[in-house]
């Protein structure tokens, strides 16, 4: 999945559920750790495996679920440390998200061996294609075809709900930007 449907069914699942527990939309720092965490195993795994060649692939260690057994303990104890846990929960969302969200589509057809990723190191996974890099993968590695087209239709939505939740998180972001660049507000 890329990272804009990654980051599309992070949000559209936090958005529902807090909507639906707080009658409110999500607050900005959560949307924030929801937005990282939703691309956090893929900017472990992918350079490691493709750039480095210290993984087998680009969905084994950051997407195992023995490592996310390791980090929901981790993550909890720090945001309950920074009194932040909505924060670290967002981040935790994001980040079982993505790897749900990469089990394709041939897995619901009873092809299993394409969701081994998350048993790794225990069960390997299937081959990939040789990637030489991010670069290459965005440019020859990834096509457009009717999967990639509903994540766009995916983002497109989330967008909209996001822009309806009052765009949380982007006055932290843009404020930031400004502080960091010098420019009045």
């Amino acid at each position: 999945m890329w990272p804009w449907g990654h980051l599309a069914v992070a949000y559209l699942f936090f958005t529902v559920v807090t909507h639906r527990r707080f009658g409110r939309p999500p607050r900005a720092w959560p949307a924030i750790a929801l937005a990282v965490g939703s691309q956090t195993p893929d900017l472990i795994d992918k350079p490691l495996a493709w750039n480095f060649g210290v993984l087998p692939g680009g969905r084994t260690l950051a997407h195992s679920l023995f490592a996310v057994a390791c980090l929901v303990p981790v993550v909890l104890f720090v945001a309950d440390r920074l009194e932040a846990r909505v924060i670290g929960v967002g981040f935790l969302v994001g980040y079982g998200s993505h790897l749900l969200a990469d089990i394709p589509p041939a897995v619901l057809s009873g092809e299993f061996a394409y969701a081994a990723y998350l048993l790794w190191p225990v069960l390997e996974q299937p081959p990939e294609d040789p990637v030489a890099g991010i670069f290459d993968a965005i440019l020859h590695y990834y096509t457009m075809g009717p999967y990639e087209w509903v994540q766009f239709g995916l983002f497109a939505v989330a967008a909209l709900v996001w822009y309806r939740d009052g765009m949380p998180g982007l006055g932290l972001i843009s404020a930031s930007l400004e502080r960091r660049l010098g420019v009045e507000s």
